[in-house]
């Protein structure tokens, strides 16, 4: 009896041992996983996006399960344009938890860049899988605006060979005006912007403004908008809109500077907005492109008559966008190739 009990004894201590053990090996892959998890959502906040990918790729290889990495995964996919990376990771996201509104809209957006990015025959398969993940967010989360904003910006501005249509849009943005004044204005006003009514887009983004808007993004559209149709004033105010809904969001400090210089106000205080906008700034999408704040910079010193120094922003801009039209355009006036 003595020698079971002591085999019993020595038995329980190895069980033990191996629990604590397994405890311990558990516990460090957890560290890991979370180590590989923060690593690629800091990487992506400062828009260093290959190097999140291959942080997050290491995070999912350990928690395959895990639908906010995919989802990190989609987003980063999408800033370096490798969209069927983005698509490939948001339907993962999708597998692992088909109930999540966020994801859907995710996959919608993939399949939207992929679509602005594809031959006219590719495009309409891909442009009803765009629609049909946004109605699909929309219909799991009645609230989730971003997505509500996107379906009702599909139907404004796609053809009704692939569902859209802008009378399809009225009942969605009419369920806004229940819920959001902001998100409602706004809702018509881009629908309009679509249809290159601008007059009224004017007006309802103006009343949009004025309901307090919540969404940062909401409010810096608005404010990509005014740039495009140069209105010095709604720049001014979506600035101070947008610095009170998000404190430290970089964005208010470009626009401001754009209606600074629109106005021909204060031209050493936009200088330093638009030098502390490239310092402060990601490089995100929804976020003015460094190229746009050398281009502001540049009108800044064009309007001052120091020619120099508005060829060299220009120069900076169109280094970082060869695309840029009017950075070429300003150079060209300057009588620079």
């Amino acid at each position: 009896m003595r020698r079971r009990l002591k085999i019993y004894r020595e038995t329980k201590w190895l069980v033990l041992a191996a629990m604590l053990l397994a405890g311990t090996t558990s516990v460090l892959a957890t560290v890991k996983q979370n180590d590989a998890l923060e690593a690629g959502r800091r990487a992506y906040e400062s828009s260093n996006y290959l190097e999140a990918v291959q942080a997050l790729q290491a995070a999912a290889a350990r928690d395959p399960q895990n639908g906010n990495i995919q989802l990190l995964l989609t987003k980063s996919y999408l800033e370096l344009q490798e969209r069927d990376a983005a698509i490939a990771s948001a339907e993962k996201a999708v597998t692992i938890d088909p109930e999540s509104s966020v994801y859907h809209e995710w996959l919608g957006r993939a399949y939207g860049e992929k679509a602005d990015h594809a031959s006219m025959f590719s495009a309409l398969g891909l442009a009803k899988k765009t629609h049909r993940e946004f109605e699909t967010a929309v219909q799991l989360d009645e609230r989730n605006f971003s997505a509500r904003q996107a379906l009702i910006e599909y139907y404004c501005s796609a053809p009704g060979i692939v569902g859209g249509g802008e009378d399809k849009a009225k009942p969605e943005i009419e369920k806004l005006q229940a819920m959001d004044a902001s998100e409602w204005h706004y809702a018509l006003g881009n629908c309009r912007r679509q249809k290159k009514d601008f007059a009224t887009a004017d007006a309802e983004f103006k009343l949009a403004l004025e309901s307090h808007p919540k969404s940062a993004d909401l409010i810096y559209d608005i404010g990509d908008y005014a740039a495009k149709r140069s209105h010095t004033e709604r720049l001014l105010e979506v600035a101070e809109i947008g610095e009170q809904a998000a404190p430290s969001d970089p964005r208010n400090l470009f626009y401001r500077a754009a209606g600074l210089i629109l106005g021909n106000e204060k031209p050493e205080e936009a200088e330093q907005l638009l030098r502390e906008y490239l310092q402060k700034a990601p490089k995100h999408t929804g976020y003015p492109r460094y190229a746009a704040a050398h281009e502001w910079l540049g009108r800044l010193y064009e309007n001052r008559g120091e020619k120099e120094r508005a060829v060299k922003e220009f120069e900076a801009a169109l280094q970082l966008d060869p695309k840029d039209k009017i950075a070429r355009e300003s150079l060209k006036r300057l009588g620079k190739n």
